[in-house]
């Protein structure tokens, strides 16, 4: 049960935007100064971690929610309406940035998954957040390898590897049904690559 709650905690949604990008900053080649990748990473966890955790912890005083784990499907409606403006703004933010375009993709997919799982909301399917994200990481770098022609097999394989232990992990916690796991890892992958498809 340890484990699993350690995986679960590590590759929470909200960590993962952050690691994902120190993941691209190490493995897409990119003309980003160090400077910059300083700041835009500070950026990031500011606006993906201390932002969301700040509004939960709001939601909770107001007693909009009883936990950060938002166990049920009312307690996640207003949590996921912030993340899919908060993700929205941020998207059309970096697609102005020739130099941070890849991110404004990245939160554009990641934003068009969480439409999907508040869809779902309303058909009493609570899709696994912490797959959705790992599925977006997935098609992220699966599109950047072939966007700048580089191998992505490493991370891709480390990725998958991953995914089925939080998979895994949330199963065994009760958190999701096998369906809801699916769906968000399949969500997760399938917006970003529509992302820059359509984009």
């Amino acid at each position: 049960m340890r484990f699993q709650k350690f995986i679960s905690a590590i590759l929470h949604p909200i960590v993962l935007p952050t690691i994902g990008v120190l993941i691209y900053f190490l493995v897409v080649p990119h003309s980003i100064r160090s400077i910059q990748r300083q700041y835009f990473l500070g950026f990031i966890f500011l606006f993906t971690y201390i932002v969301p955790l700040t509004i939960l912890a709001v939601l909770k005083g107001l007693k909009l929610i009883h936990s950060f784990q938002l166990p049920t499907l009312k307690e996640r409606k207003i949590p996921l309406f912030i993340m899919i403006l908060l993700f929205t703004i941020l998207g059309g933010i970096f697609i102005k940035l020739s130099v941070f375009k890849d991110f404004g993709m990245l939160f554009y997919g990641t934003s068009f998954g969480l439409i999907l799982v508040y869809v779902f909301s309303k058909l009493n399917l609570k899709v696994s957040l912490h797959l959705l994200s790992m599925g977006a990481m997935v098609g992220f770098f699966m599109m950047m390898g072939i966007e700048y022609m580089t191998s992505m097999i490493p991370i891709l394989v480390l990725l998958l590897l991953l995914s089925g232990f939080l998979g895994s992990s949330r199963l065994h916690l009760k958190a999701h049904t096998p369906r809801e796991v699916y769906l968000g890892f399949f969500f997760g992958i399938i917006t970003q690559i529509s992302t820059y498809v359509f984009l």
